[in-house]
């Protein structure tokens, strides 16, 4: 079995090993950091111009409302697809070839949604969404390369500050869906399709500035910089096989994985039936739109605290407040009934126990498992909350029309109780 790098791996450790070039090692995270959150920005815009008005897109091509939401459930389940194939061209390519991959999907699958518009498609609407949802694959896996290169003591405020970038595309997205529409007048494209036309330009323009710019790769830099041991570590430490093992092997690799998971459902499954539940109770589409917009404040406009609190406070004790967010959420937005304000309140702090759930669950993770083996179980995680997030969406619309939404948000709650006995078992063990 030989210990030679391969070609990307030599590349970076010769960029990396240069003379003084490990003195510089900190102009070098700020300027990756820089390009991921440049990145990010462009991901999240995309992601955002589109999403606003699949739905809509959805229901003029299939012709019913009933089919509508299929849209919803095609974009989550883009990246959950792509999740671990991403994961194993990252672990033995490293991360630029994989970020622009997810980008370059992303596009190809906004462009396939524009021509089953054109055509009249539904099948191929849908299929073009999958490949647009996969994009976000490139903004999820970037966190974990924002960590690749920091510290120890500091990978919570770069995860979090790369989250954060997302908040930036979110709020210009839906502002610029409806100039997006307009600007296809003429073209023969239905105008709720131009957002899709604007998102293929943005992910193509993300994808070229990962590939020109994020240069030398963040992780085989850091395995490159881990030393002899990491860099002679076999091709199949680094193969999912090996990633699954090394979430067996941690307790804590565990913790954090159901931590991501249980956090992201818990939030996609409340926060997907709110509008319903708003509707009901008499609110119109403009206060929706305002509950909706704090939720996503909540989400990602804190998350620089959040990964401060994991770095200072370590990372069980964010994940204990993520608990405790994410219960008083589900029973302020459960409890809530025809109280509009209670239930802004319930999904502002739902936003928070996300993002907080989310920023410690990512840094415990990368800190809990070898160099080798991180992409691999980094896309194991995203994998696995994509995947729990979309059944999620899906029991939630059930759980509503047959028992309520307050029973939904006490499903909701329910779903931390294996993340808080998980936690509750670490403090406990306090592992090394």
């Amino acid at each position: 079995m030989t210990n030679t790098p391969s070609a990307p791996d030599a590349a970076d450790a010769a960029e990396i090993s240069a003379p003084g070039e490990a003195a510089a090692l900190p102009t070098l995270r700020r300027r990756i950091q820089a390009v991921l959150i440049a990145s990010q920005i462009l991901g999240g815009l995309g992601i955002a111009i589109g999403v606003a008005l699949a739905a809509v897109l959805a229901k003029e091509v299939s012709g019913t409302e009933a089919l509508s939401g299929l849209a919803s459930t095609a974009t989550v389940a883009g990246p959950a697809l792509l999740a671990m194939p991403l994961a194993s061209l990252m672990g033995s390519r490293g991360r630029r070839p994989g970020l622009v991959l997810a980008y370059l999907v992303g596009a190809l699958g906004a462009v396939v949604v524009v021509l089953g518009a054109v055509v009249d498609s539904f099948p191929l609407l849908l299929a073009g969404l999958v490949g647009f949802g996969a994009g976000s694959s490139a903004n999820l896996a970037a966190r974990f390369a924002a960590a690749d290169l920091a510290e120890p003591d500091r990978r919570g405020r770069a995860i979090s500050t790369v989250v954060w970038a997302t908040t930036i595309g979110a709020v210009l997205g839906p502002n610029v869906a409806a100039p997006a529409g307009e600007s296809v007048a003429g073209l023969g494209i239905p105008a709720t399709a131009g957002p899709f036309v604007w998102a293929a330009g943005v992910f193509l323009v993300a994808a070229v500035m990962v590939a020109l710019l994020l240069r030398p790769d963040p992780l085989l830099t850091a395995r490159a910089l881990s030393g002899a041991e990491e860099n002679g570590a076999a091709a199949e430490g680094r193969s999912l096989r090996a990633g699954m093992r090394a979430v067996r092997e941690s307790s804590r690799a565990r913790l954090a994985l159901v931590t991501v998971a249980a956090s992201h459902t818990a939030m996609v499954s409340i926060m997907s039936m709110t509008p319903v539940a708003l509707s009901h109770h008499g609110a119109g589409i403009q206060l929706i739109g305002l509950v909706i917009s704090g939720h996503i404040a909540g989400m990602y406009a804190f998350s620089p605290v959040m990964g401060w609190l994991s770095d200072r406070l370590g990372r069980l004790t964010v994940i204990g407040l993520a608990v405790g967010l994410l219960s008083v959420a589900a029973l302020l937005a459960g409890t809530a009934g025809p109280s509009h304000g209670q239930t802004a309140a319930g999904l502002f702090v739902l936003g928070l126990g996300w993002s907080a759930g989310l920023v410690s669950g990512s840094a415990l993770l990368t800190d809990s498992v070898p160099q080798a083996a991180r992409a691999a179980v980094q896309g194991l995680s995203d994998f696995t909350m994509n995947t729990a997030a979309g059944v999620g969406g899906l029991a939630a619309g059930l759980i509503v029309a047959r028992a309520g939404y307050g029973w939904l948000n006490l499903v909701g709650a329910c779903l931390l109780l294996p993340m808080a006995a998980l936690a509750v078992r670490g403090v406990v063990r306090r592992p090394a």
